[in-house]
């Protein structure tokens, strides 16, 4: 039975969890004030049908209250990636039209873990911890390329896993 390991695996669940209340809030008041927009100041304006007001209602309504919840989300996202927030959160807001989220998670770092030896900040793709040489990730003993824990002959060279001294930590998968 595969190992379900939450450092490694996408968990959509857990990056909602980034989405703070007040993003929240504002994006309920956002699709609220749309609505009203719609429904009581533009419909007294222009007599169109009520079925044009409740599309563009709820449909402009939703698109600004996910924009909203993104900005709640790069403004906790970026910290844990070592980036900007209040950058990124005014680049979110001067660059209209999803143009600023978009390039936030073209750009972002990847996510920090620390090492479990000395509790450096070590970026993911890191085999060693650069500050103690505490090995954190599974690689080949000949061409220290990364391997994956399951792994019994090394993917690029050939090399048998097992000979090498893996540390207990990685052993116990």
């Amino acid at each position: 039975m595969p190992r379900n390991d939450s450092s490694t695996s996408f968990s959509v669940s857990e990056e909602l969890k980034l989405i703070p209340r007040w993003s929240v809030a504002l994006a309920f008041v956002s699709f609220v004030g749309i609505q009203y927009l719609f429904f009581f100041v533009l419909h007294q304006h222009h007599r169109t049908p009520m079925a044009v007001h409740i599309y563009f209602g709820a449909s402009w309504g939703a698109l600004v209250a996910v924009y909203m919840l993104m900005i709640g989300y790069i403004s906790e996202d970026a910290p844990r990636r070592n980036m900007g927030k209040w950058l990124w959160i005014l680049l979110c807001i001067v660059l209209q039209g999803g143009i600023g989220p978009v390039i936030y998670f073209l750009l972002r770092q990847p996510l920090l873990s620390q090492c479990g030896c000395c509790g450096t900040r070590l970026e993911s793709s890191f085999n060693y911890c650069p500050q103690c040489a505490y090995k954190v990730s599974p690689n080949c003993g000949v061409c220290h390329e990364s391997v994956r824990i399951t792994d019994l002959y090394c993917t690029h060279c050939g090399h048998d896993l097992a000979t090498d001294n893996s540390p207990a930590k990685l052993r116990a998968y």
